[in-house]
């Protein structure tokens, strides 16, 4: 059995599921860590309970060659990811990074040329793909349950928790995330151009800052402290944000209504797919509940999938509630049927665990293309850069005058 030596390049939270799985995998060895803080490297050797060599990223080049690694894993802010991703590529190594794959053309170029110019891999840590129930939706589709498929309609609720909480951390800062249009809704994108086959083609947006930021904030009618987060409450949060600000100066909690938030919170999207299908698509992130419902209109009828997370928020720290999932085809001229209607598991709907696996090689085949590469991760964000075009543009945005930037052919 083959033992690959990995690195994790930033020691956020999401780091947490991947260094548990390492550490616990036969297949891998957790070989190294890297973020600017002491604190957050020493918090992770903790809950694993394993001496993890540490490093700064002023050394992540030497980390790489010193400590043999074979795959980084990046977690770092999304802005950076491009950064880390090409490091690690010239140096030899795969790359397992968080998504988005980046924010911008710039990042996209730099990433696709690496990969050419090294010949090694990239994927794309795109967790919604192995949700069982977003599995059985590809699968319906693929089988022609509902003939050939002219439109999605796609809205995704973020409450006043989860949705509150890209406005408090380094996420409100576009040139950090490149908004929730890139950060949160790539994933979305994700799954409609996995789930079509196809990716997009045309990109029409409206959005704007409607709840959160400086100009909003006697909008809400909730007393403040609803928005408040208390780190000291968590010991995930006290351990990693708070006992480290005074060491690396980063706000875990910053005040939703201050300013400096230059992301939206209300997006619209139009998309035209590649082959025809049209694309509906709308975020918001000030939700009374969270989930979200997907439908496809088809020749032969019409599937729609609809998820209820979390009902009724009643603090500011977003909880992970396993949700409950309806998914039924009706075909026309028949009775609706129920393919499932159940609770899902946890970890995104259970997809944490089937994407690690995956990544760590230890799963089994893979006939639905969960898997997602350096392409799943650019059409993903082009969608996301084209609406933040059209943003502040008006117009629609052809993706392949963005390809054509990037340098890939359309």
């Amino acid at each position: 059995m083959v033992t690959r030596r990995y690195a994790i390049v930033g020691l956020g939270s999401r780091a947490r599921l991947f260094a548990r799985s390492l550490a616990s995998s036969p297949r891998a060895e957790l070989a190294a860590f890297c973020d600017p803080s002491e604190t957050r490297m020493r918090v992770h050797k903790g809950w694993i309970g394993a001496s993890v060599p540490g490093y700064r990223p002023a050394d992540f080049a030497a980390m790489l060659e010193k400590e043999h690694i074979d795959v980084v894993v990046v977690c770092t802010p999304d802005h950076t990811h491009a950064d880390y991703v090409v490091a690690a590529l010239h140096a030899g190594c795969d790359v397992v990074t968080e998504k988005p794959m980046t924010t911008d053309v710039d990042g996209a170029r730099r990433i696709l040329t690496a990969r050419r110019e090294t010949g090694r891999s990239v994927r794309v840590a795109f967790n919604y793909r192995y949700n069982p129930v977003h599995r059985r939706v590809r699968e319906l589709l693929a089988a022609g349950a509902i003939g050939e498929i002219g439109s999605v309609e796609f809205g995704w609720l973020l409450d006043t928790a989860h949705g509150a909480d890209y406005f408090r951390r380094w996420h409100r800062d576009k040139a950090n995330s490149g908004g929730l249009l890139v950060h949160k809704s790539g994933h979305h994108f994700d799954l409609v151009n996995w789930w079509l086959g196809s990716g997009p083609e045309t990109v029409f947006a409206f959005g704007r800052l409607f709840f959160y930021g400086e100009r909003n904030g006697r909008r809400p009618t909730a007393p403040d402290d609803r928005f408040a987060l208390d780190l000291e409450a968590s010991p995930l949060l006290r351990a990693l944000y708070l006992d480290a600000e005074r060491e690396d100066g980063y706000v875990r909690n910053q005040d939703v209504f201050a300013p400096g938030v230059t992301i939206e919170d209300d997006v619209s999207v139009l998309v035209r797919h590649r082959g025809g299908v049209v694309l509906n698509y709308h975020l918001h992130a000030y939700s009374p509940r969270e989930g979200y419902r997907v439908a496809f209109s088809g020749s032969s009828g019409r599937l729609e999938l609809e998820v209820r997370e979390n009902e009724y928020p009643s603090g500011a720290e977003p909880k992970a509630e396993p949700g409950r999932a309806r998914l039924t085809v009706q075909r026309h001229w028949e009775p609706p049927e129920v393919v499932l209607d159940e609770v899902l598991g946890e970890g995104h709907g259970g997809g944490d665990e089937r994407m690690l696996a995956e990544l760590l090689g230890d799963a089994g085949p893979d006939p639905l293309g969960c898997a997602a590469d350096h392409d799943s991760g650019l059409q993903a964000l082009l969608t996301g850069l084209a609406a933040n075009r059209s943003l502040a543009t008006g117009l629609p945005v052809p993706v392949d005058d963005l390809l054509g930037e990037i340098g890939e052919p359309g």
